[in-house]
């Protein structure tokens, strides 16, 4: 009896672990979205039909996916300095083997007209899902995301 409960319980816990999790989790980094600050959890839904940002569990912006005219994406290099002055202060080895070492933001940025209604903005997504929502992204729009790095601006 003891091995049919555990077997059950072994199969039900994943399976509704997965059930549960439903969208990626990204950061608000900025936009056209009022009463919004930098830095805000948010949860992105891509379905067919529409693109869907939700924060605590509530609609945040809903964006048709034909209202959708561009698609980005760019990446924020930078050194860990304070990481490895800290650690330096313990192990001068390890400090500077950390200072060395770079760390990689991975932003998306979305720009849509619907309508009178035109708006845009960027969220910081993980470093092992931003290529999952860039594609799911451009196969529900039809666009190809552009890279924002190698774009050059002429004035």
């Amino acid at each position: 009896m003891k091995a049919i409960v555990a077997i059950v319980l072994c199969l039900m816990i994943p399976i509704c672990a997965v059930a549960g999790e439903s969208g990626y989790k990204v950061t608000y980094d900025g936009g056209s979205i009022a009463d919004t600050k930098a830095g805000t959890d948010l949860k992105l839904k891509i379905e067919a039909d529409h693109i869907h940002f939700t924060r605590d569990g509530k609609e945040f912006v809903n964006i048709p996916v034909s209202a959708v005219t561009e698609i980005s994406y760019g990446q924020d290099v930078h050194r860990r300095v304070g990481s490895a002055i800290g650690l330096a202060v313990f192990s001068f080895g390890l400090g500077a083997l950390l200072a060395l070492s770079k760390s990689k933001k991975h932003f998306i940025g979305i720009t849509w007209a619907d309508g009178d209604k035109k708006g845009g903005l960027v969220v910081q997504a993980d470093k092992n899902e931003y290529r999952g929502i860039l594609l799911g992204l451009e196969g529900v729009t039809g666009k190809k995301a552009v890279d924002s790095d190698a774009m050059t601006v002429k004035n």
